[in-house]
């Protein structure tokens, strides 16, 4: 284990310990003077009772029987009886003592002396190095004292008993508690240390290795959370690679052409027909090359959150004829039928400008990807309380496995032909979503069917919150 681990895990024992040390602390002190005074109170409350009973026959009975009162009572209560007199003011004499001490010492008992001014009294005295629990009652109007004395050395006894055991249980306890902390520490520790190496895999860049732990605690939560980050972290570099390799393709390939064109233009044997043909083509790849890096950039400025996008009422009818009359001489090209449907206004909300970016990726990605010939329309209308453009033709349709990756950037179905970067429709959901609309697609043999939907005008004064979070579209 390591040195931080070690730390660790010592440091949660000590707290452990030292939490088990101060309950322990408490119940000691709670429990062994309440033991000790309820022991010593219950002797001193049998002494005021046999005290009562001994009254009697002392005021009733002659002096010269005391000791024979004395002795009898000490049978019964198994405490010392002393009959004592009051001579005057602060001076006892013993007349009889069931253990025939006579001392001196019982003489100056301070609760007998209490009782002979105020009547009664009782408590907890020390004599002769020895606890005693003493009930003193004054015989009826007499000046006689009843003394009731017994020893606590087996109550005591039982305390100290109680004492030595909660002692000796509270220090196995402590090293107990100290020990399952230590462990359940070392266990913790080694999964955060095993968290940690995770980490730092992670940040090496290596992605294979899954975060795993077993336990459904909190540190269980943070692995599974780890892993999760891992999952998602190996998905974006894995986009990120790909990203590069694509980009790099697509640069590469009009830039190859562009100087297999400009080799052939230095051959002084070309005719104007031929020079002009290949001018033309390198006007072409010099106009895929600005798509891409307009694509590259629009792409850079949604990731960095830097796109701005405007918020306007706009009218997607009219949308869609603008940009039906765009591609009316491409889809003639192409032998495609294009129309549009719908001629009454459809209000919504958005950027104008990037609705018609949008619109024309639609198009130009019906009119590409469908064979000639093949009809494409373009439509507005509002449903279910959005506003919607669509873009319909009759093609082949989409592959159900090439529709889960339509949206996915640099993604081709039709396995990679020239004739496109695979950003557009990337382009077009993400714009779709920071204006808080969304792209919906349906696909199937003979018809396919992107819609663009967008909050309607009616909604234009609501507030929608436009920070650099991207709502999910939903294809």
């Amino acid at each position: 284990m390591n040195g931080p681990s070690l730390r660790l895990s010592f440091k949660l024992g000590l707290i452990l310990f030292g939490l088990v040390a101060g309950a322990l602390a408490l119940v000691y002190l709670a429990v062994v003077p309440m033991l000790e005074s309820r022991l010593v109170d219950g002797k001193i409350r049998e002494l005021e009772r046999a005290a009562v009973s001994v009254e009697r026959p002392v005021e009733v009975g002659n002096p010269f029987n005391y000791d024979a009162v004395a002795n009898a009572y000490e049978e019964v209560t198994g405490a010392r009886v002393v009959i004592l007199e009051q001579i005057d003011e602060g001076t006892l004499i013993v007349h009889a003592d069931s253990r025939g001490l006579r001392s001196r010492e019982v003489e100056k008992d301070p609760l007998a002396l209490e009782a002979a001014a105020s009547g009664q009294a009782s408590g907890r005295v020390s004599r002769g190095g020895e606890e005693f629990a003493e009930a003193a009652r004054r015989v009826g109007e007499t000046t006689r004292i009843v003394l009731l004395a017994s020893p606590l050395r087996d109550a005591l006894a039982t305390v100290e008993n109680v004492q030595r055991a909660l002692l000796l249980a509270g220090l196995f306890a402590l090293v107990v508690s100290w020990l399952a902390g230590y462990l359940l520490a070392r266990r913790h520790a080694d999964r955060i240390r095993r968290l940690e190496a995770a980490a730092k895999r992670i940040a090496a860049g290596n992605f294979d290795a899954p975060v795993t732990d077993r336990g459904g605690d909190e540190v269980g939560q943070l692995a599974r959370a780890f892993d999760e980050m891992r999952l998602r972290l190996a998905h974006l570099d894995h986009a990120r690679k790909e990203f590069i390799a694509n980009a790099s393709h697509e640069l590469r390939t009009p830039i190859f052409s562009l100087g297999g064109f400009l080799e052939l233009l230095r051959d002084e044997e070309l005719d104007e027909r031929e020079r002009g043909e290949f001018v033309g083509e390198m006007a072409g790849q010099v106009e895929r090359l600005k798509r891409l890096a307009t694509d590259l950039l629009d792409l850079s400025r949604l990731d960095a959150g830097q796109l701005a996008v405007e918020r306007s009422e706009l009218d997607l009818a009219q949308t869609a004829r603008t940009v039906a009359e765009e591609f009316r001489v491409v889809a003639e090209a192409g032998g495609h039928a294009l129309r549009v449907t719908g001629d009454s206004a459809v209000p919504a909300v958005g950027d104008e400008q990037r609705v018609l970016q949008i619109a024309r990726i639609l198009v130009e990605n019906a009119l590409r990807h469908t064979p000639a010939g093949t009809p494409v329309e373009v439509s507005a209308a509002l449903r279910k309380g959005r506003a919607a453009l669509s873009v319909r033709d009759e093609g082949p349709g989409i592959p159900v496995e090439a529709q889960k990756h339509l949206f996915d950037r640099f993604y081709r179905a039709d396995g990679g032909k020239a004739s496109g970067s695979g950003l557009g429709l990337a382009i077009a959901w993400e714009l779709a979503a920071r204006m808080e609309g969304a792209i919906e697609l349906h696909s199937e043999p003979g018809e396919t069917q992107f819609a663009l939907e967008l909050p309607t005008g009616a909604v234009a004064e609501k507030a929608i919150p436009r920070e650099n979070g991207i709502r999910t579209a939903t294809s």
